[in-house]
């Protein structure tokens, strides 16, 4: 069953090749979260159009490998070990960002800490929300603001990886991971006008699940229906090629209707602790 949902829910879909390579040929690409998931399958699919990949994430010897695979095919790659938890280490990054030879022609903003948890157990565990908060807000606001003149130089591309959770009505357990997908969500929209006048196309695409090593701590995860990582680099590649601003699964009208229309059940029905009618 869940083999034929996924099926449904996330049909194959293919990249025009050849539009491709003129949107990405010669260029330089950033991309975060690069050693895991998406951010490595994204290194690899443009690895193939003789590209200069500049690939950012904490684990060296992993965008070692990468890195290697990304030379063999054909491209250039410059690898960013940094721990973007710590504003310390963005600035670093943000440095070598700086003094990349032909500046930046693509930005894909990746990295992300997933995180679910009760309020109950939430409690005495306030890092949660700082830790989340620095990586998929606080991280790309830091770099984003900091290397928009590159971009517009070069009049380029931020993509930004986000989940289709900032456009439900917020889950119970979701508080740190939501508020801080959402925080980051509204500053890109907010920004798009400016980019826009600058030069700088600014898109979103909004994953469902993705299998990736970020889902594995839960285990209620292993019988949900989820988009693979090769899955989501095409549909990031596409988006770079569309003239869309956002993009997201074709279901997804059906869940965001439902948030629209059914905010007072929501938020009046008690869902997680049901009244003892007995």
């Amino acid at each position: 069953m869940k083999k034929i949902l996924e099926y449904l829910l996330f049909p194959t879909v293919t990249i025009n090749s050849k539009t491709l390579s003129k949107e990405v040929s010669t260029k330089t690409i950033v991309i975060t979260g690069a050693s895991y998931g998406i951010g490595e399958e994204l290194s690899l699919l443009f690895s193939n159009y003789k590209v200069h990949l500049v690939l950012i994430a904490r684990t060296k010897e992993k965008l070692e490998e990468v890195a290697k695979k990304v030379i063999q095919n054909g491209s250039k790659c410059t690898i960013i070990t940094a721990d973007l938890y710590q504003e310390t280490e963005v600035e670093k990054t943000i440095q070598s960002l700086k003094e990349l030879p032909n500046g930046i022609d693509i930005f894909i903003s990746n990295a992300g800490k997933s995180i679910t948890r009760s309020l109950e157990k939430s409690l005495y565990r306030y890092h949660d929300f700082t830790r989340t908060n620095a990586l998929n807000y606080l991280a790309p606001v830091q770099l984003l603001l900091a290397i928009t003149p590159v971009l517009e130089k070069n009049k380029g591309k931020i993509i930004n990886v986000s989940a289709i959770n900032v456009l439900l009505l917020p889950a119970p357990k979701w508080a740190a991971y939501q508020a801080s997908k959402t925080a980051f969500d509204q500053w890109f929209r907010t920004n798009l006008l400016e980019w826009k006048h600058m030069g700088i196309k600014g898109k979103t695409i909004y994953l469902p699940l993705v299998r990736t090593k970020m889902i594995l701590p839960n285990e209620n995860y292993t019988n949900y229906p989820a988009m693979l990582p090769q899955q989501a680099a095409i549909r990031i590649a596409n988006l770079i090629c569309s003239t869309k601003n956002h993009t997201s699964s074709w279901w997804s009208i059906f869940p965001r209707t439902g948030s629209f229309f059914g905010r007072y059940l929501w938020e009046n029905v008690d869902f997680i602790h049901p009244k003892n009618n007995s």
